[in-house]
This record gives C-alpha cells, sequence and structure tokens, in this order.
C-alpha cells in the first residue's frame, strides 16, 4: 500500500494526482492515503511543479472524497 511504503517521494505531480483521483472516481475513501498525500504535497514547497490540471484533478478529488484539507 502507498501509506505504508512512505513513498510518495518517487511520484511525480501527476501521478499523485492521478492516484487521489482514481481513488475518489472509485467512491473509494482512504483517509490515510488522502492524508500522507496532503503532507507530501505541502512540504514539497513546489506547487509550481503542478500543472493547473494536476491542481484541478487533486482538489476535486479531495472534495470528492470529502477529504478536505485546509492547508492545499
Amino acid at each position: 500500500h502507498i501509506v505504508e511504503h512512505g513513498n510518495l517521494g518517487e511520484f511525480n505531480p501527476q501521478e499523485l494526482s492521478n492516484i487521489v483521483w482514481a481513488f475518489a472516481k472509485a467512491e473509494g475513501s482512504d483517509s490515510r492515503l488522502f492524508k500522507k498525500v496532503a503532507d507530501h504535497i505541502i512540504t514539497l514547497d513546489n506547487l509550481h511543479a503542478f500543472k493547473p490540471q494536476n491542481l484541478a484533478n487533486t482538489m476535486w478529488a479531495f472534495a470528492k472524497a470529502e477529504g478536505s484539507d485546509s492547508r492545499l
């Protein structure tokens, strides 16, 4: 499981976006995953690496999964 391995640093912005988008689209909810992804994005301090579509998909996924994070 992605969350347990702590390997989010291996994923680029689009891949992170795709992961949370897929979970939300499948109506899955994994609060640990969404928290880890949010934490990872925040610590990157590199939002300019995210294309607008990556950001939009990520925010949509958080909203859909009711996993909002005010830091994002």
